[in-house]
């Protein structure tokens, strides 16, 4: 496996490329594989969604109005711009992301978003930081968290310090619910480490999947100590079952 340093500027590369853009047809489609639903997609300017998607961390977010909800690694912000929805005036969705143009991305659709619906939108914001630390905001910030299909991205000695600054952020009331929803890949069994030391597979989310019982560990090292709930779709790869969370 590269080190750390490398796979970043690998993750970075590949997704300051795919900021560019992708087919409406493709990003759809991928969206509504995974329950998205077509008002939804309607809802929201369509540039947002690239496609990026391992799942629906909304759908088992439980949002209400006025809270506040952070996105951990939000690209685009896809997921942004629909929390913000369901969050109201009286909330605010808050996207983080280390990539400089994904996030230029985010703030251009936002810009024009606003522009264009007479101020709607004003509860969105979106910040550059690492979302192994120094997320540039107070302890107990977020009513909730979400991500989708991130957190197989960040190096694997670096994952544990991801939930640590999810619990940080936290409101000690949403840290005892343990209200992160998060979409991501993970594995049935150590993977193969072929396929661990293939850069194409980490970027497309496959190699850096950590594994169910790690996920657990991590959270619970970090504070969480309500129900956490596991729910899967299975992915078949040659020789090593994955299966996206």
């Amino acid at each position: 496996m590269d080190s750390a340093e490398n796979l970043y500027d690998k993750v970075r590369e590949h997704y300051s490329a795919a900021s560019r853009g992708t087919s409406v047809k493709y990003s759809e489609a991928v969206a509504k594989s995974f329950g998205y639903s077509a008002d939804e997609l309607a809802s929201i300017p369509q540039a947002a969604n690239l496609g990026l998607s391992c799942g629906n961390p909304l759908a088992i977010a439980s949002l209400k109005e006025g809270e506040t909800v952070l996105d951990f690694g939000c690209g685009a912000g896809f997921d942004v711009f629909l929390a913000s929805k369901k969050v109201g005036p009286s909330g605010r969705a808050i996207g983080i992301d280390m990539n400089e143009d994904m996030l230029a991305r985010a703030n251009q659709i936002l810009a024009s978003s606003r522009a264009n619906d007479g101020g709607d939108n004003g509860n969105i914001t979106f910040l550059k930081a690492n979302i192994t630390s120094g997320v540039p905001l107070p302890d107990g910030t977020a009513d909730c968290i979400i991500s989708n299909c991130v957190v197989n991205l960040v190096p694997h000695a670096d994952k544990p310090a991801v939930f640590a600054e999810m619990y940080r952020l936290l409101r000690p009331g949403a840290r005892a619910r343990a209200r992160v929803a998060l979409s991501d890949i993970l594995a049935k069994r150590p993977l193969p480490e072929r396929l661990r030391a293939d850069l194409a597979m980490y970027v497309g989310c496959i190699a850096g999947a950590a594994q169910v019982a790690e996920y657990q560990a991590w959270m619970e090292a970090a504070g969480f100590r309500g129900k956490i709930s596991f729910s899967s779709c299975f992915l078949f790869i040659p020789t090593s079952p994955l299966f996206v969370l």
